[in-house]
């Protein structure tokens, strides 16, 4: 069964741009924050780098544990006032950041900003969406992927040029008042979501009727997809230059290539948003996870000169798998309780997204460009647990093949 619609007068189109450039600030100010400011921040409070990394590793970690909460309250009550209420987090945490000087407050705005994180990024966003449209939510939830794709083509150069131009915390603080400015209005736009229907509730939808698959074993499986895609997106971004070269490609080279990740993860959603979207989502799952392992390939076979083709592989992948975490799990239980099952899916992701820079890292150290294999036979195994889940016509019917 359907939730009931709003009746509000938003359009999809105008909810997909105010949400999706909330998400973008969001992203922008929090995940790919340190990228920039990590070093000036561990200069100026006499650390090193790697325990602003840590940091960001403790806040996913955070994020990860207030999943399944989150998602229960947006499933109870709608996402809009939550989604609101996360920009004064970041707001609050990005302040604390600013005026830190020690490793107190560096870690407590962490906190904040972690908890923020879990409250306002993709799987509040999937979830807050599945409430206001239902069964029809996969459109919407691929509109705000694309817009929100650029959140480090965006906030990059934005956070640079402040922290060059007036220092790391002004830069925080600009980005606290884009929250509060721009993001929590686009927010508290959002249409306000109605009560469910009497037959909406958990463990009455489509999912629960007998002779289909379990709905344990199918949200096992997908905890373990969504972990293992995790690992490799996290990990290879963060080794991707270093395993470039030691494949032998110049730093021209692999920069290069590394330039193309971002158009194939946009590329990848248009296509999903276009003739993919006629297909159930574990197709579009299932060809994302052969993206990495293909690409390793041609890099093994070709060497340097096949290192784009591989990192348009690997983005085209990534572009799509963060798309499948909100429309895979809404076509195969429907939107009842959606929000709550989005949460527990996405916190094993979580954790192996915080831990797979290291881990990748290490690999590297120890094993060279072969730690790249270590990537690619991640990506198999969730492609062979993707072979597990079943669509069956009444899953297709909640989420299907036409949205």
């Amino acid at each position: 069964m359907r939730l009931l619609m709003t009746g509000g007068a938003a359009s999809p189109f105008a909810v997909v741009v105010a949400l999706g450039s909330a998400q973008t600030i969001a992203w922008a100010s929090s995940y790919y924050l340190p990228a920039i400011l990590a070093v000036p921040i561990a200069h100026d409070l006499g650390l090193a780098p790697t325990y602003l990394f840590g940091a960001l590793s403790g806040a996913l970690v955070i994020s990860g544990l207030l999943g399944p909460r989150v998602g229960h309250a947006i499933d109870t009550f709608g996402g809009r006032s939550l989604l609101a209420v996360s920009n004064l987090v970041f707001a609050a945490g990005l302040l604390l950041l600013s005026v830190s000087h020690g490793v107190a407050l560096l870690i407590t705005a962490w906190i904040l900003l972690g908890i923020g994180m879990g409250m306002g990024l993709y799987e509040a966003a999937f979830a807050t969406l599945a409430r206001i449209y239902g069964a029809n939510a996969r459109a919407t939830i691929t509109g705000i992927t694309l817009i929100a794709g650029f959140a480090s083509t965006l906030g990059w150069p934005l956070t640079t040029w402040l922290a060059s131009e007036y220092g790391w915390r002004a830069a925080c603080q600009v980005w606290a008042v884009i929250h509060i400015g721009v993001a929590l209005p686009l927010n508290l736009s959002l249409p306000r979501a109605a009560p469910l229907d009497l037959d909406s509730r958990p463990g009455t939808g489509a999912s629960q009727h007998s002779g289909r698959q379990s709905e344990s074993f199918a949200m096992m499986l997908l905890a373990y997809i969504f972990a293992a895609a995790s690992f490799v997106s996290s990990g290879v971004s963060a080794i991707l230059p270093t395993m470039l070269v030691a494949f032998g490609a110049t730093p021209a080279q692999a920069l290069f290539a590394g330039a193309l990740v971002g158009p194939a993860q946009v590329g990848a959603r248009l296509l999903e948003a276009g003739w993919l979207s006629r297909f159930h989502p574990l197709l579009s799952a299932r060809l994302a996870m052969l993206m990495n392992p293909i690409g390793v390939l041609a890099l093994v076979a070709g060497g340097p000169w096949l290192a784009p083709a591989f990192t348009v592989l690997y983005g085209a992948g990534n572009g799509i798998i963060t798309i499948a975490r909100g429309t895979l799990p809404l076509a195969l239980f429907g939107p009842a309780g959606f929000g709550r099952r989005v949460g527990m899916i996405s916190l094993p992701s979580r954790a192996t997204g915080a831990f797979a820079p290291l881990a990748l890292g290490l690999m590297v150290e120890h094993f060279g460009s072969s730690a790249l294999w270590i990537s690619a036979l991640a990506s198999v195994s969730a492609f062979v647990a993707l072979l597990l889940l079943r669509a069956d016509r009444n899953a297709q019917a909640t989420g299907g093949e036409h949205s």
